[in-house]
């Protein structure tokens, strides 16, 4: 279970706003960018990728690989290899950092501290990048196609006045799920919100208390007059929205009391509510979902 970090006590005292946007940070930020540089010099240090007959060895490979230029300086002591892997910046840092990476796991060298401190580092920073699990490289923590395919959905439902406050919702959600100081269960909320606010004009326009339980019981009690895009097996087409509906309904454990106590949404399930809500909020808001007359 991912445990939130704790918000920065400007923010939890009234002294500032929470930022509108706090991650996951694309490219390099600058906060990032000197943490990433000295680890890129940490990983080359160790002594499994020295070869002591060619100190150069590794890193002058590492540069031709990567393309990187590299310029004799008289008076600097140290490699140029090793200044110009060192000095990278933005995207080309990255580049650096997946390179060696898949350097060692190449090699078979097993770096399990640098990799550690690498994905702690990435994970503190809020950096839209991991490291894969294999430890061999970079990776998207969201795929862009996925994140693209949320604002996209974000802007649509923004564009359609009869979504209502979905897309404000939905962005509230991302942040909320994404965000450096990620709240799961405002996440999760929010994600309800935004279906409930897309899916209002097409289950149930004359019930201004609606509820996404509420919606479900309408489909429940008039599935006949529902049509989707999207059919179920037997059919049915009001299904495969109405299965991802009561999926996200039943998935919010922190909405209701009881006896045993409030259980909150982890980070997981939130991430999972938000991009479940997203295209949610896509279909009503496409007419993928429609009421028949």
């Amino acid at each position: 279970m991912t445990t939130a970090p704790r918000p920065l006590f400007s923010v939890r005292a009234g002294l500032t706003e929470a930022p509108e946007h706090d991650g996951p940070f694309e490219n390099v930020p600058e906060h990032l960018q000197l943490p990433l540089q000295e680890w890129v010099s940490y990983a080359l240090d160790n002594e499994a990728l020295v070869d002591y007959s060619d100190e150069d060895g590794v890193e002058r490979t590492l540069c031709l690989r990567l393309r990187i230029p590299t310029v004799h300086e008289p008076h600097w002591g140290g490699s140029k290899y090793h200044r110009a892997l060192t000095t990278a910046v933005r995207p080309r840092l990255l580049d650096v950092i997946d390179a060696v990476l898949a350097y060692k796991a190449e090699h078979g060298v097993d770096d399990q501290a640098s990799i550690r401190l690498l994905s702690d580092t990435l994970d503190e920073a809020g950096s839209a990048y991991r490291v894969t699990e294999a430890g061999d490289g970079l990776e998207e923590r969201v795929t862009p196609t996925v994140r693209d395919a949320v604002r996209q959905t974000t802007a649509d439902a923004a564009a359609a006045p009869a979504a209502g406050s979905a897309a404000d919702h939905l962005a509230t959600a991302w942040r909320a799920a994404y965000g450096r100081s990620p709240d799961p269960v405002r996440a999760y909320s929010e994600s309800i919100k935004a279906v409930e606010s897309a899916a209002h004009a097409t289950v149930q326009p004359n019930n201004a208390r609606a509820t996404l339980g509420t919606m479900l019981g309408e489909i429940r009690n008039a599935r006949h007059k529902f049509d989707a895009a999207v059919h179920s097996k037997n059919g049915d087409p009001i299904a495969p929205a109405e299965a991802m509906m009561q999926a996200l309904w039943d998935g919010q454990t922190s909405r209701h009391g009881g006896q045993n106590g409030t259980v909150p949404e982890t980070l997981e399930a939130a991430r999972a509510g938000v991009h479940l809500a997203a295209a949610l909020v896509q279909w009503f808001v496409s007419g993928a979902v429609v009421r028949t007359p």
